[in-house]
Parts: structure tokens; sequence; C-alpha cells
């Protein structure tokens, strides 16, 4: 099952029309994800982690590139092939409070999906559906006539997630679903995404900034820069011998709670380089301290370990 594609996303390109040319937001980004597992994708605010997400589950149209669910193509699906596509690729939004409509209580907040399905026939079955739901995410029945603005932030992150699994899919998009919630509770939604991923054999894209978070529940990872994806590898290859220079920088960003070990941070310097009308090469040589002539070339996500990927031609010479 794990060996069996879900996703496959191939050279898939988003660009938005600006005052200044075209913002070229996703760039020619491949990847695939298997039944299962979860992908975590990474990198500082403006890369492009969203929009690709959004793309892939066509809340947003692709410029260029190709979406493959299941093998079939659904990037330019219309009509009853892109309804049927949509209730097998959901999302998690990162803010679990504008995502839901305020005047819904919870229960009808998570029936709504099934109102729109052809699934369920009566009423009652639609009711028993949602408290199903409910009861998988662990919202409590004291709770299930209540308004958004009455939960906290856990609970209303748990009523998007049973709106997720509302149509039983197979993928799901986890757009930041836990930066918004205090740490206590981020535990606790993410404990609760990986047992439902044992439980329904759920494959995720997980989104996120926060790397200590994507370690604990990626099976492997994608770091973008600008757009671009710029290392992919195995959640252990990566934390343990990262390769890409911005990589590097990233994982040494993160806060370590051994005061007495001093932790080596990679500081960049030079400005970010803007991605309207990028120029052809590495978007990371403004700010990379190897960059030579070579690197204002197209770079390649190419394998230099078994399953270790990297978008950078002087890999092998600053490792």
């Amino acid at each position: 099952m794990a060996d069996t594609p879900l996703i496959e996303v191939n050279h898939l390109k988003k660009f938005f029309k600006t005052g200044g040319g075209w913002n070229h937001a996703v760039d020619d980004v491949t990847f695939t994800i298997n039944k299962g597992e979860t992908l975590g994708v990474v990198g500082e605010s403006g890369c492009g982690k969203s929009t690709l997400g959004r793309t892939i589950i066509r809340l947003l149209e692709a410029t260029d590139g190709q979406v493959l669910l299941n093998g079939e193509d659904v990037t330019h699906v219309k009509g009853h092939a892109l309804k049927k596509a949509r209730e097998n690729m959901q999302i998690v939004f990162q803010d679990p409070y504008s995502s839901l409509n305020p005047r819904l209580r919870v229960e009808s907040a998570v029936m709504e999906p099934l109102q729109y399905s052809n699934k369920f026939r009566s009423g009652k079955a639609k009711k028993e559906e949602a408290q199903r739901l409910m009861e998988l995410v662990g919202i409590d029945e004291r709770l299930r006539q209540s308004y958004p603005h009455e939960l906290d932030g856990g609970r209303r992150q748990r009523v998007g997630i049973a709106r997720a699994l509302a149509l039983n899919p197979d993928f799901i998009v986890c757009d930041e679903p836990v930066s918004a919630l205090d740490v206590s509770i981020q535990a606790q939604v993410l404990n609760l995404l990986m047992d439902l991923q044992d439980d329904l054999g759920l494959s995720y894209m997980f989104v996120t900034h926060d790397l200590s978070v994507v370690k604990h529940i990626a099976n492997s990872i994608m770091v973008m820069y600008l757009g671009q994806a710029v290392e992919k590898a195995s959640s252990k290859e990566l934390f343990d011998a990262p390769l890409h220079p911005y990589t590097k920088a990233l994982l040494s960003a993160i806060p370590s709670v051994n005061i007495h070990k001093e932790k080596k941070r990679i500081r960049l310097t030079g400005e970010i380089t803007s991605p309207i009308n990028p120029k052809p090469g590495c978007r990371f040589t403004a700010r990379c301290p190897y960059v030579t002539e070579a690197c204002h070339q197209p770079q390649q996500l190419v394998e230099v370990r078994p399953d270790h990927f990297v978008a950078c031609c002087r890999v092998n010479e600053i490792n």
C-alpha cells in the first residue's frame, strides 16, 4: 500500500498576474505522495506552500503541469468528474475560525457537505453520519449545538477536520492546521490527525513553517524556496543530513531546549529575490554563501543519494 502513489504532481506551475509582471508562486514542482503517507512541505512565508496545496485540490487553477489522483489526470476536469475528484481531495485550513460559517452550529457545519452529496438519501442518515464524524474527531455531545465563537481554537479545528472527512476522502491538504493553536492543543490535533491516518488510511500533504511539527508527523519532507522545490528526502534523512544550503539554514534556526550546548546558527544575508518575473537559475543565489556563475543556470531536482533529491549544482562540492 505504501508504495502505491495516490497523488502525482508533474511540473506544476501557478502564476499570478500582477502590475509588475507574473508572480511565479509555484514554479515547476514535481513529487508523489504514496497511499497512507504524509509529505511535509516547509519553507518560509511566501514560498508557495499553501498555493501548491490549493492548486493540487483545484481551489486554484494550474497555469501549467499535471496532477494525477489515483492515476487519473484531474488537472483540468470539469462537471461531474471535478465533483468526484473534489470529494476525494479535501483541505483543513489554517484558521479554524474564518473557515467556519459563524451562523451555523457545529452539527449543521458538519452536515453541510453531506447535504450536497448524493451519498445519503434521508435526513436521518445525514444526521447519523454527522454524529459519527463528530464522535470520530472528539467533539463532545454537549458542544454539538454550539456556534464557532463559543469554542476554543482546538475544538474549532476538530470541526474543520470533521468537515474534511465528511465525504470520505483519500487525500487531505493540511494547510498549517496547528499554527494558530496553543502548543498543548497543537499536540492533541497532531495526534488526532495521525490516529485518523492510521484508522482510515489517509494521505496528507502537511504544509507548515514549523520544522519541529513536521518532523513529528511526516514520512518525507519537501523544502520550498520562492516557488521551487530545493530539497526532498525522508524526514529522518533531511534532519540528519541536509544538503541544500537553504535547508541547512532553515534547520539551524530551530530553537533548542539544550541551554548547555551552543547551536551553530547559519545567518543568511542579502536581499530575497523577487518572485515576479524571476531570472533563470537558483533563486537562492542572492543569499547563498557558495554561489558561483554556474548557479545562475536553471537548477534541476536530482537524486544525489537514494531517495534524496536536491536542486543545487554545487551539492557534491559543499557537502
